[in-house]
């Protein structure tokens, strides 16, 4: 049964690039991973893209990478870059914001 429940479980890094900062992007991600149900972090970066690390149910991650494609209304995603990461175990899924 742990193979099965790992197989519906999904962990990917992406970073945002474009107008992604200043303009509510963490706090539209953080939201809509609270909601998901997603565990993992978002951040912005010193060269001005965010970084998030996603973990959750693979249908959930992949709403949630669509999602961060747009942005709330003041954001322009240029480009999400994603990479597959292995599932790990996790003792508490939670999401944050990292500064």
């Amino acid at each position: 049964m742990k193979k099965l429940i790992q197989g519906m479980e999904k962990r990917v890094y992406a970073i945002a690039s474009g107008k992604v900062q200043g303009v509510g992007y963490r706090w539209f991600i953080y939201h809509h991973a609270e909601q998901m149900g997603i565990s993992g972090y978002v951040r912005n970066l010193p060269d001005g893209r965010v970084e998030m690390e996603l973990q959750g149910n693979a249908a959930m991650v992949e709403a949630l990478l669509e999602k961060a494609r747009i942005g709330p209304w003041a954001a322009h995603v240029s480009s999400l870059k994603v990479e597959p990461r292995p599932v790990q175990s996790l003792s508490q899924a939670r999401f944050e914001i990292r500064h």
